[in-house]
């Protein structure tokens, strides 16, 4: 399941969603705001998730 909310597929489908929600509402400002929160937030996503792997391994080699 985490590798299915950080792919591809899942953000061109948030995008297209929140794009049809903007289109009715008028807000494409509000769209492209929000679509750069989800760009950053995945990018923090990532390299936290590789900080978290890399303490992970030195973790294990210093017990060693």
């Amino acid at each position: 399941m985490d590798r299915f909310f950080t792919s591809t597929a899942w953000n061109t489908f948030i995008l297209v969603v929140m794009g049809i929600i903007a289109f009715f509402t008028k807000k494409i400002v509000t769209f492209f705001m929000l679509g750069f929160i989800i760009i950053i937030l995945t990018n923090i996503y990532g390299v936290l998730k590789d900080i978290a792997c890399k303490i992970d391994r030195s973790g294990r080699h210093d017990r060693l």
